[in-house]
Formats: C-alpha cells, sequence, structure tokens
C-alpha cells in the first residue's frame, strides 16, 4: 500500500507508484475521514457514504440484540427523503453555491455526493446536514411513495431493467440481491417515518459512515469542518451493525426464465453465480481476475467475441462484467440477438473451448497491461478515485491495494477463474421475446 505515518493527528498512507498521498483521522463521533489531495485541480470532490443498501433489509438494533425487518426498498426511499427539509429541497442550496449534487444507492451501500470548485466549506456543511438530520412526515413520506411508485413502473417497463431483474430472479434462491433496489409498489407502501427514523439512526450513524474528500483542499481543514458539525448532533457510541442474510444455496436456482414484451428484437442476458465468496483485498483480488477473463474472453478483440459478431449473434449493446459483495457475487453478459438460444450454446460452447485449450501468457499480458493503463488513466477523474475509494473502502480493501494486487496476477489465475466460476452448471438465462 505504501509507507504510512503520523502528522498533525493525521495517519498519512504515500502510495509511490501512483504518488499519491492518504490523509486519515478517525473522528470523536467515530467517522473516518479520508482525504486525496490533488493541487492541480481546481474542484473539489467530496462522498459521504453509509454501508446500508438494498439487501441490508434485516439487521440487529444496536445495544439491544433485537432483530428487526424491513420491507425492501427502504435505503433507496431514505436516501430519496434525506433530501427533503423542513425548509425546502437541499438540491436548491447546493445550486445556490454552485455545486452539483447527487445520491445513488446499490445493493450494499449509499452515497451522497458532491462537486464544486467553490464555497467548499458551506458545500460540505451541507452534505453533513443532508446526511445527518433527517425530516420525516406521514404527508411527506404518502408523497414519496406516489413518486417511486411511479419509478418502479417506468423501470418494470425498461426491457434492459426487467431482463436483468429476471436474472438476478434465475440465479439467486433467497439472498436479497434477487429483489429490486426500489423494492416493489407493495413494499414502498409499507414504509412509514417510524420504519426511516429506525434506519437512520441505525446505519447514519457517523461509526458506520465514512467521508472521502478529493480535489484543491487541505486535509486538516476537511478535518475541523467536518468534526465541528458532527461535534453539534453529540453522537453516542453505538457499535458495528449486525446485518442478517438468509442462506443461500450454491446451486442456480432456475436454469431459463423467458418473458415477453413490446420489442424489436430479442435481449438475452447470461448470468454466472459464483458461489465462492471472499471479503477486503481477497474480494478486490476475485473482482480484478474475473474482470480480466471476461475482458479476454468478451472485450472487442477477443477472438471468441468476434465470432459472436461476425455470425451476427450479438452487436454493438452486447458487454459483460463481474459484480460482487461480500453475501454475493455473479458474470452478467448478453445484449440484443437475433437468436438467444443459439447465443446461449455459442457462449457455452465458447467456455468449454477456453476452459480446454487454456489461455496465452501473450493474451494475458497485453490484457493485463491494458488494465494497469486504464486504472491510471482513470485517475485523472476525480470521480472515479471518489467512488472506487469507497467502494473499496466499504468492502474493507484499499483503492492502493488495486495494482499491487493487478500485477501480482498471472495466467494460471484466469484459468482457474475459467474453470471454477463459468461452470455451466452455474448457469442462467434470462430471455425478452417480442410480444406476438
Amino acid at each position: 500500500m505504501g509507507l504510512v505515518e503520523t502528522t498533525n493527528e493525521l495517519e498519512v498512507t504515500e502510495n509511490e507508484l501512483l504518488k499519491e498521498k492518504l490523509f486519515y483521522q478517525r473522528l470523536p463521533a467515530g467517522l473516518d475521514v479520508y482525504v486525496m489531495p490533488k493541487q492541480d485541480y481546481l474542484e473539489q470532490y467530496a462522498i459521504f457514504a453509509t454501508r446500508y443498501g438494498s439487501i441490508d433489509t434485516t439487521f440487529l438494533l444496536p445495544g439491544q440484540g433485537k432483530a428487526m425487518s424491513t420491507p425492501a426498498g427502504v435505503a433507496h426511499f431514505l436516501e430519496h427523503k434525506l433530501f427533503e427539509k423542513p425548509e425546502g429541497s437541499i438540491f436548491e442550496t447546493f445550486a445556490a453555491l454552485g455545486a452539483s449534487v447527487n445520491a445513488y444507492t446499490s445493493y450494499a451501500l449509499t452515497s451522497f455526493l458532491f462537486s464544486t470548485t467553490d464555497n467548499f466549506q458551506e458545500c460540505l456543511e451541507t452534505l453533513i446536514e443532508l446526511v445527518q438530520k433527517p425530516y420525516f412526515s406521514e404527508a411527506s413520506v404518502a408523497k414519496e411513495q406516489g413518486i417511486i411508485a411511479q419509478e418502479i413502473t417506468m423501470y418494470e417497463d425498461d426491457p434492459d431493467y426487467q431482463v436483468f431483474s429476471n436474472l438476478m430472479q434465475a440465479l439467486y434462491h433467497s439472498n436479497s440481491v434477487r429483489n429490486k433496489i426500489a423494492g416493489t409498489i407493495e413494499s414502498v407502501g409499507q414504509i412509514t417515518p417510524e420504519i426511516l427514523y429506525q434506519c437512520h439512526s441505525t446505519f447514519y450513524h457517523p461509526q458506520n459512515m465514512v467521508l472521502f474528500v478529493t480535489g484543491d483542499i487541505q486535509p486538516q481543514r476537511v478535518m475541523e469542518i467536518t468534526h465541528r458539525r458532527l461535534a453539534q448532533a453529540s453522537h453516542k457510541a453505538q457499535g458495528v451493525v449486525r446485518r442478517v442474510y438468509p442462506h443461500e444455496p450454491q446451486t442456480v436456482r432456475q436454469g431459463q426464465v423467458e418473458i415477453e414484451m413490446g420489442v424489436a428484437r430479442p435481449i438475452c442476458y447470461i448470468g454466472f453465480k459464483d458461489a465462492e465468496l471472499k471479503t477486503g483485498d481477497e474480494l478486490m483480488r476475485q473482482q480484478l481476475v474475473a474482470s480480466l477473463t471476461l475482458q479476454m474472453l468478451f472485450g472487442k478483440t477477443a477472438g471468441l467475441y468476434n465470432r459472436l459478431y461476425e455470425s451476427g449473434l450479438i452487436d454493438d449493446s452486447f458487454g459483460a462484467y463481474y459484480s460482487a459483495e461480500e453475501t454475493f457475487a455473479h458474470s452478467v453478459l448478453g445484449g440484443a440477438t437475433h437468436n438467444p438460444l443459439k447465443l446461449r450454446e455459442a457462449i457455452a460452447a465458447g467456455l468449454r473451448e477456453a476452459r480446454e485449450n487454456g489461455i496465452t501468457e501473450e493474451e494475458f499480458d497485453r490484457q493485463k497491461r491494458k488494465s494497469i493503463g486504464s486504472f491510471l488513466y482513470a485517475f485523472n477523474s476525480l470521480e472515479f478515485i471518489a467512488g472506487n475509494f469507497i467502494s473499496a473502502h466499504l468492502r474493507g480493501s484499499s483503492l492502493f491495494s488495486y495494482l499491487d494486487i493487478l500485477q501480482r496476477l498471472g495466467p494460471s489465475d484466469v484459468e482457474r477463474c475459467l474453470q471454477e466460476q463459468f461452470s455451466e452448471a452455474q448457469m442462467a438465462v434470462s430471455i425478452i421475446w417480442p410480444r406476438a
């Protein structure tokens, strides 16, 4: 990772390869704060994130040992509602400061972020207020239920969203990743102000959160502003939030699921369930190996990709990626095709061929160099740095570990991945056919 030292109560980690310094301090409220100065940039970029996502529907209340279950979609609903305050929408506050603000909820985390070139202190104070000062009423919750119900209906009419959602239903028996992040119209209708306040006090406590700031900013200033704002809330120690996840069998729930929608061409998504779950640096390593494997097989310069493309089974809509958290892992590939069944068989045959023949060291080295180059180039983006730092941190790893792990990978890692993570026994297929 690099050299670590302590200066002015800040822990400093230096990565020699990236030529970057990372400043860290745990504030008295329990919040972990990280700052990566980028003095050549005019912009400042901040993310305030909590390890709370759509899969966290059952948990033990801190200090009580009592389990609480919530309707699907609460994490996403809560993200929306935090922008609304008694005095109005906080979007307008950021706009008046000349800043851009956004938020998103995934399966495992919720993040709130802003970027600005001016008024940094006011923006950071507003971000902390946005996240730490909830306001929910019966009327405002009822209004939001209607808004999110419309959003859910819109997604249900989206073929790409539906083919993916159906694939998750096929891959998983009971893991909450099979549920839509926004929930259902029925589950959203069960959300109350009391549920929102309970989930906020549990998951939005500073001990369950992390703040990351990068850009033209002094680390000590970030710590002082954040500490001062958090001190006003007088947070009491809470302890680690214990989540309760359902048992998930290693097998695929359903081999194939098909529906009809108003599409011009069929859409086919193929998923591979990875039953071997990792944490920390091992999870990052698992992601890098699987992503390299997919790139070598289905990148636009790969032989298998080009055979599929030239045969007309895939077009430019085709994509492939690997997604993993501590509780689930899978690969997804697919797009529009004139013959989903033939595409499924062609991909299965291509994977069998790759497992039998192995890969060349030359091709592996080429893809590895490409991945290293892409990462270094992406480090010019503050958005990339911030988003990927948060993602790695909340998985128990570090963005600084990325290159070190990647450089240690060899061809045998990809060949093992082909054998273990792309078995036809772990494959599920989701198809949308044009409505007759």
